[in-house]
């Protein structure tokens, strides 16, 4: 959460019942210049002393970092880092909670595969430790909370990593794309709209839209990345637009979500079309493309049906099952363990449950 000097809030550390107390807190470390880290203990039935009703029965840590823009690489800086490369990166944060009065490092180090670490003078200290942690992470996709080896006893680093936000490429300009973009854009995900109509595909149509294009089916890909992080929904209404896109979108195995619009009787056609016509899709890529397009929640209009357009793609891109919540016997935040399994990293899990 992003706290300016004159009280206004970007984001969120809760649903809202930290975020009076937490903005006295923020407000008193911009005045201090200084990091400060704040525990809320809720175990207590009586959690009145805090000044704050969680009914979370948890323990929460929140770390309240001054921002100096005049210095190099601050922690909005090296967030901006991640944000604006659009890749997979890791961000490092040092605290301590046995000493949470003394010092508190914050967030120090950037690391991607394009720049290598990114760092401030405070991870000087720790720097060859916690490089080699920052690479694990980005290895092996995961976040977790770990104690440094360094002469300043108590030191944790929370090793997080940072997926890029989603980048949503729909084929179509109709009216019916209008609610899917502006829902898209609340979640902050990248979004280019393409079609081949230039009347249809204009920037004034799609003011959220990060681009408007307009390119037939089978040049899209000539002007869009198809990556991993880039799923696609092909809602153009025109059947020879949608095969000629499909066709290449099959030959791109690393897209991890097709999305087709429409009947399952017309997906069928379309695939069967494009066997005959000599292509050979993989039985894994087939299972990345979805038609009808959404999950069943019983959808009718355009805002209901791109509501469940990007509830299928998030699900998808989480690997989950879209089940309630109610039912999950787990907790709905899988607990990460550190890699080096150590009691002192076990334990912070272990106090920052708080689902």
């Amino acid at each position: 959460m992003l706290v300016t000097e004159d009280g206004l809030l970007t984001g969120a550390i809760s649903g809202g019942c930290l975020e009076g107390d937490a903005l006295r807190k923020a407000l008193l470390a911009i005045e201090q210049k200084q990091n400060k880290l704040v525990t809320y203990d809720t175990t207590d039935d009586d959690d009145l002393q805090f000044g704050v009703q969680l009914g979370c029965n948890g323990i929460v840590h929140i770390l309240f970092e001054p921002i100096d823009a005049t210095k190099e690489n601050h922690p909005l800086a090296l967030l901006q880092y991640a944000t604006q490369q659009q890749k997979p990166a890791v961000l490092i944060t040092l605290f301590s909670l046995t000493q949470s009065n003394g010092p508190q490092p914050g967030t120090v180090l950037f690391y991607s595969n394009e720049t290598g670490a990114v760092q401030t003078d405070a991870a000087q200290l720790f720097q060859k430790s916690i490089v080699a942690d920052a690479a694990q992470a980005l290895t092996q996709q995961t976040s977790f909370i770990k104690p440094v080896a360094t002469e300043a006893s108590g030191v944790s680093a929370f090793v997080e990593y940072i997926k890029p936000s989603p980048s949503l490429v729909i084929a179509g300009a109709g009216n019916d794309v209008l609610p899917l973009v502006a829902m898209a854009s609340v979640l902050g995900w990248t979004i280019t709209v393409v079609d081949g109509r230039a009347t249809h595909a204009t920037p004034q149509r799609f003011p959220l839209a990060d681009a408007v294009l307009v390119a037939k089916g089978d040049a899209v890909l000539q002007q869009v990345a198809a990556t991993a992080q880039t799923v696609f929904v092909l809602m153009t209404h025109n059947y020879n637009y949608d095969v000629a896109l499909l066709r290449q979108l099959l030959q791109q195995p690393e897209v991890p979500y097709i999305g087709v619009l429409g009947p399952k009787k017309k997906l069928q056609r379309m695939l069967a079309e494009l066997e005959e016509s000599g292509l050979q899709t993989e039985h894994e890529v087939l299972k990345k493309v979805f038609g009808p397009t959404g999950l069943d929640l019983g959808v009718e209009t355009a805002e209901e049906i791109a509501l469940s357009i990007l509830a299928e793609i998030k699900m998808v891109l989480e690997g989950r099952n879209g089940h309630s919540l109610r039912d999950k016997k787990e907790p709905i935040h899988a607990v990460q363990t550190s890699p080096s399994k150590t009691a002192e990293a076990t334990w912070v899990f272990e106090k920052e449950e708080h689902d």
